[in-house]
């Protein structure tokens, strides 16, 4: 079965409104979904701004969130090799360094990546990587 890595932006497009398009293709998707436990800090970080900018009730978005968490494996960052992080941190440095940890799972999983960033999309092409997941087969 198809791995794929989800970047931040596509989790919280998935928990913003009601009738998310990415959380259907999320649940319904034959694919299994991964993304570093980071991502737990990120929604934790950005609470605030995810309700503020939901068209739903906090309640809603936390039962959005639930339905989504059913459907994604979260990974252990510590498990992924050194050298898969020295390898993304290179391919995400000067783009953005943020990232880093799901390029690496990305390498470490032989996933592809999923983020609507484009600025990084193109910057890790120019750089050689590829393996990124397009959401339009769902």
């Amino acid at each position: 079965m198809k791995k794929v890595i989800i970047d931040h932006n596509i989790l919280f497009a998935a928990i913003y409104t009601k009738d998310s398009r990415t959380r259907t293709k999320i649940f319904d998707s034959p694919y299994q979904f991964y993304t570093p436990n980071y991502l737990i800090t990120e929604l934790f970080k950005h609470r605030n701004r995810i309700v503020q900018k939901s068209k739903a009730s906090e309640e809603d978005v936390l039962s959005y969130l639930n339905t989504v968490l059913q459907k994604i494996h979260f990974f252990n960052e510590e498990l992924i090799s050194t050298e898969n992080f020295l390898t993304a941190y290179h391919l995400c440095k000067n783009i953005d360094e943020n990232d880093t940890t799901y390029v690496a799972l990305s390498l470490e999983l032989e996933a592809e990546f999923w983020t609507r960033d484009n600025i990084l999309k193109d910057g890790l092409r120019n750089k050689g990587f590829n393996n990124f997941f397009e959401e339009n087969i769902l």
